[in-house]
Order: C-alpha cells, then sequence, then structure tokens
C-alpha cells in the first residue's frame, strides 16, 4: 500500500522560561517570608512525586536548601499514590530516577506506604496522609500545576490533588477514584484537600507551571490559606501553555511514544480529545478517527495505562507491559477499560495498511495523517501533504522541507527522525 507523502512541519511558540530556578525560590522565600512560620530545628517534609517535572530535582534540591538556611531539618516524602507499584521501595526508585537521592538532595528519603487515617470530610470523604509527613512540624508540597486529563474545574492537577491522592498514598487514591465514578473528581479531590488543609501541618504549597517546550515558566510559593485560589491562576496560566495538536481533523493519528512522564494517561486526553471512560471529560476537537501507537517509553518502567484511548498498536508495546504495575495503577484508578489492548502487528507498516482498512475513505491518498513523538513534545510535528494548505494557512506553522515518502527502515518500521 502507498501512504500519502508526509511533511515536517513546526508550531511557533513563544516561551520564556526561567533561567535561575534557584534564586527564583530563594526570592519566593523571601516574598512570602518563611522565615517567620519555619523555625530553626523545625523538621519540614517535603513532597516529590511522581510524574516526569522538568527540573524537578533542581527545584527540590533549591527548596531543601533555602529551607536549610532557615535552620529547618527538612526531609522527603514521596507523593504518588499508587505509582511505582504502591510500594515504598518503588516509589523510592521512581524518586531516584528523577535524581532525588538522599545523596543528591543532602537529606532523608522516607518512602512508606503507612498512612494515618485523619478522618471523614462532612461530605462522607475519607481522609488519609502520609505517616512520615504528618509526623513533621511543616510539609511543604511541591508538585507541577496542569490541566487534568479526567475532568474539568477551577482547580485540577496541582498542589491540592497531591495534598488528597499523592500523600494519601495507595490507599486514598483507590478510594477517591472509586468515589469518582458517582460523584466527580473535583467535589471529591476537593473535600479531602481542605480537610488535609485544616488538619494537617500543611505551610507552602509551590507550584510550577510548564511552558509548551516543557520548560519551567513559573514557580510560585503560596501559603497554605491561599493554596485554592492562587492554584486556580497558576492552571488559568498553564492551560494557556498547554501544547495542542494545530489540526481539528484528521484520519490518522501516529504516536511514537506513550508513557507515564507524557501524561497520567499515556498519551494526554487533553491532546487526543480521547477517553474510553464514561465519566471523563476531554476535549471536542480534535477529531481523530485512528490512533496508532507505537512504542511504550522505557521510563514509563511498563505502566501501559493508556493504551485503551489507542485504535492499534504494535507487539513490541505489548511485550513491554509491566502487568502487576499497570494492573495496579489502573485498579487503583477504577479506569480497566484503559488498559484494553487494541489490535496489534509485529511491524507498523502492517498495522498502518490495518489503519486505512477501517477509514471511510474512497482514495486512501486523500487520508490526513499526523505523526508526533508523544503527546507533551509536540513543538515538531509531520503531516501528509493533504493537509499542507491547511498548515500554510496558519500563521503559527512553520513548514520546513517539501513532501516526501513516508521512511520505513528495513523491518518496516517507521524510521522518521524528528
Amino acid at each position: 500500500m502507498n501512504f500519502p507523502p508526509m511533511v515536517k512541519i513546526r508550531q511557533r511558540f513563544e516561551t520564556s522560561p526561567l533561567t535561575d530556578l534557584p534564586g527564583t525560590i530563594a526570592k519566593e522565600f523571601a516574598r512570602c517570608e518563611a522565615d517567620k512560620k519555619i523555625r530553626p530545628g523545625q523538621s519540614v517534609a517535603v513532597t516529590a512525586g511522581s510524574r516526569g517535572v522538568r527540573n524537578i530535582a533542581v527545584i527540590t534540591r533549591a527548596v531543601i536548601t533555602e529551607l536549610q538556611k532557615l535552620g529547618a531539618k527538612p526531609f522527603i516524602v514521596p507523593a504518588m499514590g499508587s505509582h511505582g507499584g504502591a510500594t515504598a521501595e518503588g516509589q523510592a526508585a521512581i524518586l531516584a530516577h528523577f535524581g532525588i537521592t538522599e545523596e543528591a538532595m543532602g537529606v532523608p528519603v522516607r518512602s512508606s506506604m503507612e498512612v494515618v487515617p485523619l478522618g471523614t470530610t462532612k461530605d462522607d470523604v475519607p481522609v488519609y496522609i502520609d505517616k512520615n509527613g504528618y509526623g513533621a512540624d511543616h510539609i511543604v508540597v511541591i508538585n507541577r500545576v496542569k490541566p487534568h486529563t479526567d475532568f474539568d474545574a477551577v482547580n485540577e492537577s496541582g498542589i491540592l490533588k497531591m495534598l488528597a491522592i499523592g500523600l494519601g498514598k495507595q490507599k486514598a487514591a483507590d478510594r477517591y477514584h472509586n468515589l469518582f465514578i458517582t460523584r466527580g473528581h473535583y467535589p471529591v479531590l476537593m473535600s479531602a484537600a481542605r480537610y488535609i488543609i485544616e488538619k494537617c501541618p500543611i505551610t507552602f504549597g509551590i507550584g510550577i507551571v510548564e511552558d509548551q517546550r516543557d520548560d519551567t515558566a513559573i514557580i510560585r510559593m503560596i501559603p497554605r490559606d491561599r493554596l485554592e485560589e492562587e492554584e486556580r491562576d497558576l492552571l488559568a496560566e498553564a492551560k494557556s501553555l498547554l501544547p495542542r495538536i494545530p489540526f481539528q481533523q484528521f484520519d490518522i493519528l501516529i504516536v511514537d511514544e506513550m508513557g507515564k512522564m507524557f501524561s497520567g494517561t499515556g498519551m494526554d486526553q487533553n491532546v487526543i480529545a480521547r477517553t474510553v471512560i464514561p465519566y471523563h471529560v476531554v476535549p471536542k476537537s480534535p477529531v481523530i478517527t485512528r490512533i496508532f501507537v507505537r512504542d511504550l517509553a522505557e521510563e514509563s518502567g511498563g505502566n501501559a495505562l493508556g493504551v485503551g484511548n489507542a485504535d492499534f498498536t504494535t507487539s513490541r508495546l505489548v511485550a513491554k507491559i509491566n502487568r502487576p504495575v499497570t494492573y495496579m495503577n489502573t485498579f487503583t484508578s477504577s479506569c480497566p477499560e484503559i488498559i484494553r489492548i487494541p489490535p496489534y502487528y509485529d511491524r507498523d507498516r502492517e498495522v498502518l495498511e490495518a489503519c486505512f482498512t477501517t477509514l471511510p475513505l474512497t482514495r486512501k491518498s486523500e487520508a490526513r495523517i499526523v505523526h508526533i513523538q508523544n503527546t507533551l513534545h509536540l513543538e515538531t510535528l509531520y503531516i501528509s501533504e493533504t493537509m499542507l494548505e491547511e498548515a500554510r494557512a496558519n500563521p503559527k506553522l512553520e513548514i520546513i522541507g517539501e513532501p516526501g515518502p513516508m521512511a520505513f527502515d528495513e523491518d518496516d518500521n517507521i524510521s522518521t527522525v524528528f
């Protein structure tokens, strides 16, 4: 089968990333007068999550340095729900992969799945918190603020979610995801987060916003009594900076790799505008007829949550799935649909031919195809020649080179270089 010629394009992103992260954090500590709240000798639990946040090791180390300047005794606690196979060792290993170790940070990493039951909110939501964090004099919560993949609200994925699910470990993650089915994400998360702020020594949140190139754009320190309000402002900034596919409708999306470091759902549902979960909410566009995901990133540790949103995949992706890790994350999330394995073949060419047989087209040469690396890095992508006129009419797009045949290697797998 002859596939439509492809051409490389680039989105014009206007970004202004922070260049001095430790300096920015030092200014935030001074602006929030942290020295008036955190005293010498006091213990401080600093959270570290499981998402692939750019510069997270540098940011975490800088926060620890500022706390040490105050004479405090900081330590790190993993705050990642059920990730890492819901084991203390697995969560510590995730942090080590990001460069967050006792040696690099200069403070202890206290990884445990033990939680303290705090009680039940007035909305009948049970609340839990990491035992080590609860025993500290202060808790400083670090997290990226971004649009959530599953719901739309004024507060979504960020510091408050880290309080409720991250610090609540597998116990809270399992219970809340079950409640989401009937009550919705926002009411449950906010009920738990507000209760934790009331009952626990939460002192500051540190919100991170990343730009379209995945660089650190904003770092803001927020006092406990302004967490909800200021996180809303950061979320609005994050939504304006979310990279997207610059086309509203096409036939095939080729995704080189999926994984947890790109999105909690492997492929960001805000980008692909698709979900197989009945109670999840996603954008109305782009409208994509078929999604072909080629591989599972090694950094995902075999976690293939999100593969069920694809229509086709490859045997090499399926072979990389770590079922215990994937199942733990999936069942805790109450979303078994999202790991259903779609039809798969050994070679990319076979997958594409299968894709084409399911398209409502009279001529295959007219197919509109978009090819991306993953749903996080969208500055450079390939489109089929059939979309070239639309791309030329978009002032935010730059055409790179001339259309050429889709590139395959000797094994009939796509060999396109981004």
